[in-house]
């Protein structure tokens, strides 16, 4: 689905309970084609899922326990995991794009806590420790480069010609939205999303 909608695969990483394919987008790529990407991992591992049980009869109480542990992971509302970026994408229908990764990070930070709770009140174990390690560790490198991406993202638009159909007024550059034009009012003057980020990048 990826390749389908332009994206360029860069690797793939393998993790104990799954792995990571990751692609170059545009962080402009529109809310509906970002979607599509993420919700395709979990939609082909249910079809592989449906496959397998028909195929492999005597070990579909197996399987099953991998796939819904695998699924069921894997949508956990935690950034980066796809049930995270289901959620920033779902954030920035309704708020500015650097806002909803703040956003993203803070409640992945509350559902890590949240899930490690309920196992320490009932059946801890070693790997729920590393996994809940390993997933703090990941979103506080995602916290560390929110800057980082919303650098790109604004440099994104100052080099490529987007045509969102939706524009709206903000009062500062960091409120830009995803898929979304912008007029910007400071000081009851109006100015183009265009002539803000050419004065912002001039410089370069």
């Amino acid at each position: 689905m990826a390749l389908l909608l332009g994206g360029e695969l860069i690797k793939i990483n393998i993790y104990p309970l799954g792995g990571i394919s990751k692609f170059k987008f545009d962080l402009n790529i529109s809310i509906i084609k970002e979607f599509l990407v993420l919700i395709s991992g979990p939609i082909m591992q249910i079809i592989g899922y449906f496959i397998l049980v028909n195929i492999l009869k005597d070990y579909n109480k197996l399987i099953s326990i991998y796939h819904y542990s695998i699924l069921i992971f894997n949508l956990v509302p935690i950034y980066p995991l796809d049930g995270g970026r289901i959620l920033n994408l779902f954030l920035s229908i309704f708020i500015p794009y650097k806002k909803s990764l703040i956003l993203s990070i803070i409640l992945s930070i509350i559902f890590i806590v949240l899930i490690f709770s309920y196992f320490i009140f009932n059946n801890i174990t070693i790997n729920i420790v590393v996994i809940s390690i390993f997933l703090l560790y990941k979103v506080i490198i995602e916290y560390k480069n929110i800057d980082y991406l919303y650098e790109r993202f604004l440099l994104e638009r100052y080099l490529n010609n987007y045509n969102f159909k939706k524009g709206i007024i903000i009062n500062k550059i960091n409120n830009f939205r995803r898929s979304k034009r912008h007029l910007i009012k400071i000081n009851n003057n109006y100015y183009l999303e265009k002539d803000i980020l050419e004065k912002k990048y001039k410089r370069y």
